[in-house]
């Protein structure tokens, strides 16, 4: 059998870089971030209001007023930053892969904001382009090739590596749909990511999570209701990404169990649910989940239940918490015990769905195209 520090024990990660990276620098990465993040929101929003980069109001967005966008750029930034100061060179390949495919979802988001792409460019080329930057400087999924030897296995787990990175980029962009939540529930995954990672001595995604965090929190000050400025699909597709590259490079310490995989999962658990939720809703009234925006997401329904928009915005950062809880018990469970919570999990997200597809909500009365951050998704 081959070490551990050649092939991680996660199915979702498969190779485990050692790094020298300080403790130290952890906070430090975070509290760059943090501040970086925090500190260049306002130029940013003078800057789009300037140049005329906002997000105007339509009946199916939340917002009454123009929204100035941009605000992704102050969280990318900030992220780029404090890796950049932080993290040590040795693994430079990973690293490259990551803030390459950062980089163009942003870009690519950036210019959909503008309107000068077509929305489904995000989805059927930017997003696959940049999960292949993480496959090329080898952060891909190792699911199927620890069952299906040889070439075949290596295939499905590259195919597996390019749905997860699209559907979590994708689930993000269309979360961002009221204010605080896209980049609440960022911060929430991208510290319990670090957490994970701490726990098994995974010092690089120790940083890469706290970076996350503290550049999400450093957004949230001005993007929690009543938002004073939106982070842009830009902001949106580069946070879903982090996230997907998280979820494959964490690699929780207890190697024997067969249900590690679930980690990543719990963790991302409310954008994974909330994609789940409204492709059902979509796809039962003949919508296109991901061309066709309205006001019918989890946060919608819960509003409409009575929570209202703070309200339902907390509610989701409170499952998130949970989801997160759960994700650090599967380390501590056996396999079977683990699939147990997770069986339990989804029957109780089935039921929920069912129960929201009930809950008032407005319903699209035709397929359109792409939307902006803060406008529904």
């Amino acid at each position: 059998m081959l070490p551990a520090t050649v092939f991680a024990p996660n199915m979702f990660q498969p190779v485990a870089l050692a790094t020298s990276l300080p403790a130290s620098s952890v906070f430090i990465s975070f509290a760059i971030a943090l501040l970086a993040s925090y500190g260049l929101t306002i130029p940013i929003r003078h800057l789009a209001l300037r140049f005329g980069m906002v997000d105007h109001p339509d009946p199916r967005k939340l917002h009454v007023s123009p929204m100035p966008l941009l605000g992704g750029i102050a969280i990318y930034l900030g992220f780029v930053l404090a890796i950049l100061l932080t993290v040590p060179r040795d693994p430079v390949q990973q690293i490259t892969g990551i803030l390459a495919g950062a980089t163009l979802v942003a870009v690519v988001g950036f210019l959909d904001d503008r309107g000068l792409l077509h929305h489904q460019i995000k989805l059927f080329v930017a997003m696959p382009a940049a999960a292949v930057f993480l496959i090329t400087s080898g952060i891909r999924a190792q699911l199927f090739s620890r069952i299906v030897p040889g070439t075949l296995g290596v295939v499905m787990d590259i195919c597996l590596t390019l749905f997860w990175t699209v559907g979590i980029t994708a689930a993000f962009s269309i979360l961002d749909h009221m204010d605080g939540l896209c980049a609440g529930i960022a911060a929430i995954a991208s510290g319990f990511f670090a957490v994970e990672a701490m726990l098994s001595g995974q010092t690089l995604v120790q940083a890469l999570g706290a970076a996350g965090l503290g550049a999400a929190l450093g957004f949230l000050r001005w993007n929690f209701s009543p938002a004073k400025i939106f982070m842009g699909d830009g902001g949106a597709m580069f946070l879903g990404f982090l996230m997907a590259s998280l979820g494959l490079k964490i690699r929780p310490a207890e190697a024997s169990s067969a249900a590690l995989w679930l980690v990543p999962a719990l963790i991302l658990g409310v954008p994974i649910f909330d994609t789940t939720l409204i492709s059902i809703s979509r796809l039962r009234r003949g919508l296109l989940p991901f061309t066709s925006p309205g006001k019918d997401h989890t946060a919608h329904r819960l509003s409409n239940l009575g929570l209202r928009h703070r309200g339902a915005v907390l509610a989701l950062y409170g499952l998130a918490i949970v989801c997160g809880l759960a994700a650090l018990a599967v380390p501590l469970l056996s396999s079977r015990t683990a699939y147990e919570l997770a069986s339990l999990l989804a029957v109780i997200g089935l039921i929920a769905v069912f129960f929201l597809e009930s809950a008032p909500y407005e319903r699209q009365a035709t397929i359109r195209g792409g939307s902006s951050s803060g406008a529904p998704s």
